[in-house]
């Protein structure tokens, strides 16, 4: 690192757990978030701010007006544009290192496996099933670890599911992707806004715990957060044998 760079992360560096050579792992790294929502701007804005050398930002939506309430990248000015070009502009303000890549358009098919294939770690910050069956799938092919979140009304989830890992689960063992699952929208529901800013925030570091190779990640765990009641609640997920996805049987 230059001296520009440890005065940036001196912060990181003053942590025992962290010093130079996790921040030069973070440096090194590469992230891709699916999603650049509620969940996904504060992610963003946290692995962008801690130096994550490069971010790959995939999102087909424009800024709506009703966004503005929680998704803390976008000002009014980003109204009509698209979310992935605003949420690259935003970050690129807050660390010029980070190289910001920017997809406006919703990730699937062969363009997901090779992005997957070549992040070192996927943060799931998107709204529906099918896009998070089809990332865990992605994830557990190319043994990436996929940090999900999400959140809706006052209730959030966050998991890590990481197969590099001896015995632990797939997001389908905990949501099978048989099952009939109903879909719950902002739009329709609600959501408060500084619930997807602690899912998000959380998000973060949970990534970053994993390129930097800190701690223990969440891995094989639910947390789930309430925040009317500011209640925490956790729940080990096993490995299901029979995943179709990730099982032995697979």
């Amino acid at each position: 690192m230059h001296d520009a760079q440890l005065l940036r992360y001196s912060r990181h560096i003053l942590l025992d757990e962290f010093g130079v050579e996790a921040q030069e792992r973070l440096l090194a790294s590469h992230a891709l978030i699916v999603g650049a929502g509620g969940l996904g701007c504060p992610a963003a804005l946290y692995l962008a701010a801690s130096g994550v050398g490069r971010l790959t930002i995939a999102d087909g939506d424009k800024v709506d007006a009703t966004n503005l309430q929680r998704q803390i990248l976008y000002r009014d000015a980003a109204v009509g544009r698209p979310k992935a070009g605003s949420a690259k502009a935003a970050l690129g303000e807050v660390n010029p290192e980070v190289e910001v890549v920017a997809l406006a358009a919703r990730l699937e098919g062969a363009e997901m496996e090779r992005l997957v294939a070549a992040a070192d770690v996927v943060l799931d910050c998107t709204d529906n099933f099918a896009t998070r069956h089809a990332l865990n799938r992605a994830c557990v092919k190319h043994s990436k670890p996929l940090v999900s979140g999400a959140a809706i009304r006052f209730d959030g989830q966050l998991a890590v599911f990481d197969l590099r890992r001896a015995g632990a689960p797939c997001y389908a063992c905990l949501f099978p992707e048989d099952t009939a699952a109903e879909e719950v929208a902002c739009a329709v529901m609600g959501v408060f806004s500084p619930l997807t800013g602690t899912i998000g925030a959380l998000q973060a570091a949970e990534a970053i715990k994993l390129l930097a190779r800190l701690g223990e990640p969440l891995n094989g765990r639910l947390q789930m957060f309430d925040a009317l009641h500011a209640e925490w609640r956790a729940v080990r997920v096993p490995k299901d044998p029979a995943c179709p996805v990730c099982g032995t049987k697979s």
